[in-house]
């Protein structure tokens, strides 16, 4: 009889090799998208499943803000600054400061200041839930509601939404402002 010997039959562990980097690369995956939330839009502050099924409603609601009542954001200026990826032409550029206060003025079409609305912010950065910043029920008077803890984190591109609601009427602004990277 001939000497059996198992040498060279080691493809039995190399598929097995195989299948085990596949089981484990497959949890990794799975494990990294449980840990990371699904960055979801924020556009009028709800989620965009909402925002998508309730669309009609918002336009009614925006339209009636609109037929009432103005708002607009104090505090921030236009910028020069122009960042280099920025493709995009005729774009506002508003420039945020490491602290900042901002006023949100609500009056109506004659100019009265609206006390009783419900003014809440959200400051963000696109793409990403972990720097948000939200106020919620800011207090006014005279139609001025401040917002003075307004701090943006690292530089770059930031989203700013207010949303108001007056009654049945709910407005919302949207501005996309920068801040400017510190110079050496």
């Amino acid at each position: 009889m001939a000497n059996r010997t198992d040498k060279g039959k080691f493809w039995p562990w190399l598929i097995l090799g195989f299948v085990s980097i596949g089981i484990l690369l497959g949890y990794w995956t799975v494990r990294s998208a449980i840990s990371l939330p699904v960055h979801e839009s924020n556009d009028f502050m709800q989620k965009y499943q909402l925002a998508d099924i309730h669309f009609n409603r918002i336009q009614e609601q925006q339209e009636r803000f609109d037929a009432r009542y103005r708002a607009a954001i104090e505090g921030m200026v236009r910028s020069d600054f122009v960042p280099k990826h920025l493709k995009r032409t005729n774009v506002k550029v508003w420039e945020l400061q490491p602290t900042n206060t901002l006023t949100i003025r609500v009056t109506t079409h004659e100019g009265q200041g609206v006390d009783d609305a419900n003014v809440s912010v959200l400051l963000t950065r696109p793409f990403t839930q972990k720097e948000d910043q939200k106020f919620v029920n800011l207090k006014g008077s005279g139609g001025a509601y401040l917002l003075s803890n307004l701090r943006p984190g690292k530089p770059g591109r930031y989203l700013l939404y207010v949303r108001i609601q007056v009654g049945d009427a709910v407005g919302f602004i949207e501005r996309e402002a920068y801040l400017k990277p510190a110079r050496k």
